[in-house]
């Protein structure tokens, strides 16, 4: 008793992992860590609620912080309910966004407007633009820290914008942002596993360039095991998952867009996050996701990459491509190239937002 006492009174020092302070340590030796503190920014929506929930069940998640406009109190206490380790804490409105992200080690926004019927992912850049923006301060501000990974649509011009605002604000690190595309390689997975009758978890290609249209570029020559489809087939395949999306919001008839699906990509992207910072797998953590590098003429791409504590370790680069996919690629450049500029013209509207 009286040994504990002492150690109680013994100062403690920080305890770091290449560099992320995880928690303290005692001078007698005894770690006290922190604890995985993950924030989803649009926890009430139609996204942002199975994702919570998913989030929930993760075994290495001890503080699940939810933030909406709204409605986040009633999705909070439901989620608390569930007996796994993670505490739930409800943040709401604009004024509390700051509070629901300090000290994340992970924020993962869902936040903005679903398409509806007849609209491109183009078209919710009014309102998005606002919520990408927000967060994006916040961040600087409360945990500049956080590998933050972006949801909200549209994905190729969001992330552009984000950027810009970190870096105006001192705080951006092109390891820790990231565009989530892993909902293309799921659908891809799945297409194409039903395409060759296989499971789609046994299938494996890069899904590379972007989150919309023909900047989503399926490599389907790289596919394991082979594809071995007609040429017609091949190309109604990249078809359908570059407008996948588009075939949900369609099949809802209004109601929405694609959640589930989303919520299932995105959590299996944050799970590889946490796997990452707390080096728990003896295997690499790779993903595809959307991120700044130089493997093209354009600022941001979606390539493999490989991840560690600090974010992305390494980018994986292109994968080899035919004639028909190199050709692809080059429209695939055209259309990334003004998503990413129409993102950094658009963040110069929030320069006042950011001196707040």
């Amino acid at each position: 008793m009286i040994l504990l006492r002492a150690c109680a009174r013994l100062p403690k020092v920080p305890l770091c992992v290449c560099g992320r302070q995880l928690g303290v340590l005692d001078l007698c030796g005894c770690s006290c860590r922190r604890g995985l503190k993950v924030t989803v920014v649009g926890a009430a929506g139609g996204i942002g609620q199975p994702l919570s929930l998913l989030l929930k069940a993760n075994p290495d998640i001890d503080v699940l912080s939810v933030h909406d406009l709204r409605h986040t109190a009633g999705v909070a206490a439901d989620l608390s309910h569930i007996c796994t380790k993670s505490v739930v804490k409800a943040f709401e409105g604009p004024k509390k966004l700051k509070a629901a992200m300090k000290g994340a080690d992970i924020v993962v926004v869902p936040a903005g407007l679903p398409r509806k019927p007849g609209m491109a992912r183009s078209d919710l850049i009014g309102v998005n633009a606002s919520v990408a923006a927000d967060v994006a301060i916040a961040a600087s501000d409360v945990c500049p820290g956080a590998l933050l990974a972006y949801i909200t649509n549209p994905i190729n011009t969001i992330v552009p914008l984000a950027a810009a605002i970190l870096k105006r604000k001192g705080t951006f690190d092109p390891n820790r942002l990231f565009g989530v595309t892993t909902l293309d390689c799921v659908r891809a997975k799945t297409f194409l596993g039903d395409a060759m009758n296989v499971n789609p978890q046994s299938v494996e290609l890069p899904v590379i360039g972007g989150h919309t249209g023909t900047t989503i570029l399926p490599i389907i020559s790289q596919c394991k095991p082979e594809f071995k489809g007609e040429e017609m087939e091949r190309l109604a395949l990249v078809d359908r998952i570059q407008e996948a999306g588009t075939e949900v919001v369609k099949a809802k008839a209004g109601l929405g867009s694609a959640t589930l699906s989303m919520a299932y990509a995105a959590n299996q992207f944050v799970c590889s996050l946490i796997k990452a910072i707390l080096g728990k797998s003896e295997e690499d953590v790779v993903e595809y996701a959307y991120v700044e590098s130089d493997v093209t003429k354009v600022d941001f791409f979606a390539t493999r990459i490989k991840l560690g504590p600090q974010g992305v370790m390494d980018n994986c680069g292109l994968p080899e491509m035919d004639e028909y996919e190199a050709a692809a690629m080059k429209c695939c450049l055209v259309e990334l190239k003004k998503d990413i500029e129409l993102g950094y013209k658009l963040s110069d509207d929030f320069k006042n937002r950011e001196c707040e």
